[in-house]
């Protein structure tokens, strides 16, 4: 069954998001390419926020991504440039990305907080506003 990796972050300064968003699409063109991803999907949300979406063959696939090549570099960056970061994991039996409000559910009932150097009282009380999918603001990798 495919497995499902849903990522929010929030740049928590304005002067961290040109090196944010040098990993960001770096590590997204990764996991596009990576060896049991199924697809790719990112969300610029409001305020500095975003959203990751992927969808994997199996857990050794996602995890092997995740500490390798360029998506290592950078989650080792996030505790420095975010004050709000959370991920959550499941299996489906359906081979599609849910939406961003399924993301948003299971995120809060179901994800983890990852740690961040500077949390906002939001990354404390794990509690997100609702995704705003605005024009332009979702890209498909896969």
């Amino acid at each position: 069954m495919p497995l499902v990796s849903i990522t929010r972050l929030r740049v928590r300064s304005w002067r961290f998001l040109p090196m944010f968003f040098f990993y960001a699409l770096r590590s997204t063109r990764q996991a596009s390419r990576s060896d049991g991803n199924l697809a790719t999907r990112l969300l610029r949300d409001q305020n500095r926020t975003f959203w990751t979406a992927t969808l994997w063959t199996s857990d050794v696939e996602m995890k092997r991504f995740m500490v390798r090549g360029v998506h290592g570099l950078a989650m080792r960056k996030l505790l420095y440039w975010c004050d709000e970061a959370a991920l959550v994991h499941w299996t489906q039996e359906n081979a599609a990305l849910p939406s961003w409000l399924e993301a948003h559910a299971r995120l809060e009932t179901e994800g983890r907080r990852s740690k961040v150097n500077h949390p906002s009282p939001t990354h404390i009380a794990h509690r997100f506003p609702e995704p705003h999918v605005g024009p332009g603001g979702e890209i498909n990798f896969k």
